[in-house]
């Protein structure tokens, strides 16, 4: 049986926001628009259902994750990308040859306080977060320790 895996995923907050996830019917949602190989690579191979996400408002003052998401659907094609009106069009992605991938993904857990990166980064045992080294991947991997450890932080715990 296939371990969990954690994630951090990003979102412009004007574009599509924890909020607007926990609004959802069944506060569940299309992770649509990655148009980046790394991040698609992940959402097409490596992310499953089960897996737990940190949902990251990117490109806000502060930018900060806000809460927490499950998987509910293993990777599959982003229908978007052939669709001219979308927000992320990418015409040369076809139904029969798709080149971008999505999850869904569902609410789970709002912080009580939000965990700004500034604060992420002034915790040693966060240093080696790849939001720390690579902090423009808009889905990156996060280690189980990393994990736990924000969201105590986003609970209030630490």
């Amino acid at each position: 049986m296939r371990k969990k895996h954690y994630w951090l995923m990003k979102s412009e907050p004007s574009d599509y926001s924890f909020e607007e996830l926990k609004s959802e019917i069944d506060q569940t949602a299309e992770w649509d628009g990655v148009r980046n190989y790394q991040a698609r690579n992940l959402l097409r191979d490596e992310i499953k259902i089960g897996d737990d996400v940190l949902f990251y408002h990117s490109n806000s003052k502060p930018s900060e994750v806000v809460g927490t998401a499950t998987v509910v659907s293993d990777g599959y094609a982003d229908f978007t990308a052939w669709d001219p009106n979308s927000k992320h069009p990418d015409l040369k992605s076809t139904s029969e040859n798709p080149i971008w991938f999505m999850v869904d993904i569902k609410a789970v857990l709002t912080f009580e306080v939000p965990v700004s990166l500034q604060r992420i980064k002034k915790i040693p045992e966060l240093s080696d977060m790849v939001l720390v080294k690579n902090s423009r991947l808009s889905v990156q991997p996060v280690k189980k320790q990393e994990f736990d450890l924000v969201v105590k932080m986003g609970m209030g715990e630490i």
